[in-house]
């Protein structure tokens, strides 16, 4: 299967989107990775990766509505990745409303880890290949500060003004 990708300007800067071609996807196309500038462990153009805009059409929809305000949830289909206690904990994100967020300890209760657990509930949000989408900006330390986030904290702090989550 080829791996498509292309890249999208956005407030945070161009964002590398990759996926493949799906038939069940709204726009054909199913996201593996939404990368952000300078994200740590982000998505890299590999050889033998094809650009096609067309192909993220849709996503960059989405995307641009969000950005403007005009989206509180994205319709995207993803590709499959990740072990199983990840995938729980990413469907985890997905649960927490535009304009709201929770703590690691939160999502760590929700995917039925123990208090011990939380650290490993970090590693799997902070290996999210999909950060905007899957709203792993969301999450939050216990104490309301902004803690680790693959895209930098800056962008987090800009995606969760953007959703009104900040105090003012």
């Amino acid at each position: 299967m080829t791996t498509l990708y292309d890249v999208v300007d956005s407030p945070l800067g161009e964002l590398l989107l990759v996926g493949e071609v799906s038939a069940s996807a709204k726009g054909g196309t199913a996201l593996a990775s939404l990368s952000l500038p300078g994200q740590k462990g982000g998505a890299v153009v590999q050889d033998g990766w094809r650009r096609d805009r067309a192909a993220f059409e849709e996503i960059g929809l989405q995307l641009s509505a969000y950005f403007a305000g005009r989206l509180t949830r994205f319709e995207i289909e993803y590709t499959d990745s990740g072990t199983a206690f990840q995938r729980r904990v990413w469907r985890a994100l997905e649960d927490v409303p535009y304009g709201g967020t929770t703590t690691y300890k939160e999502i760590a209760e929700r995917v039925g880890t123990s208090a011990v657990g939380v650290r490993a509930v970090g590693t799997a949000i902070g290996r999210n290949p999909l950060l905007v989408v899957r709203p792993c900006h969301r999450v939050i330390g216990a104490d309301g500060a902004l803690r680790g986030y693959a895209g930098g904290l800056e962008s987090k702090e800009r995606l969760l003004g953007l959703e009104g989550a900040l105090a003012p």
